[in-house]
């Protein structure tokens, strides 16, 4: 089966990621540190077409992974997004001077990286064989009820990478009420699970993206 590109998640929180690029054609391999990023690399037989590598994790952090990425002969081309909490533009400019090619902070909006993702292929001559807002494959025939402001709140919050006990904190809730209210959610878009919720709800600007 083609994909729209091989992806590398090195990432000590990977899940979102992990879960919603397959659901738009790529190939996805995860990795939670910098030290099983560089093995990863090593051994896979096809090299990755892009990389998308964490600042802070454990071990071997993503600015020593990024060196050791570009020093090596085998893959110094592979594109790089790296994804940092730290906002602050001295920390953007030496990610670009070691090598990255593009730098998103998080908490990043999922169809802003989707997009600087397909930038990057195209960027490296990857050939795009369908477009990001191509129907999703879990895609119900059954028509989408509408969903309250509440619902969409705490949808937005799901978007934004947010926990179910961050939401309730956030609005003053219990977190068994966040649950009831993405049980509807998921009923009313025809879903299964949040990644699901989200994807649509963006693709159908129920939320915005």
């Amino acid at each position: 089966m083609s994909t729209l590109g091989k992806i590398l998640v090195i990432d000590d929180n990977p899940k979102l990621l992990e879960d919603a690029l397959p659901m738009y054609g790529y190939d996805v391999k995860v990795a939670s540190d910098g030290l099983m990023g560089l093995k990863l690399i090593s051994e896979e037989y096809d090299p990755f077409d892009l990389i998308i590598l964490d600042v802070v994790m454990p071990n071997l952090d993503g600015w020593e992974t990024l060196r050791a990425i570009r020093e090596n002969e085998k893959t110094k081309h592979i594109p790089i997004i790296m994804l940092t909490a730290v906002n602050e533009e001295n920390k953007q400019v030496s990610g670009l001077k070691f090598g990255a090619d593009d730098y998103i902070t998080k908490p990043f909006i999922l169809p802003n990286l989707l997009a600087r993702i397909e930038a990057l292929l195209r960027r490296s001559k990857w050939s795009i064989q369908k477009k990001h807002t191509s129907a999703l494959p879990f895609v119900s025939s059954e028509p989408i009820s509408p969903l309250t402001s509440r619902e969409k709140e705490i949808l937005t919050l799901v978007a934004k990478g947010a926990s179910n006990a961050d939401i309730a904190d956030k609005l003053f809730v219990r977190e068994v009420t966040v649950k009831t209210h993405l049980n509807s959610i998921y009923k009313k878009l025809n879903v299964d699970n949040r990644v699901q919720a989200v994807l649509l709800a963006i693709q159908t600007q129920i939320i915005d993206g």
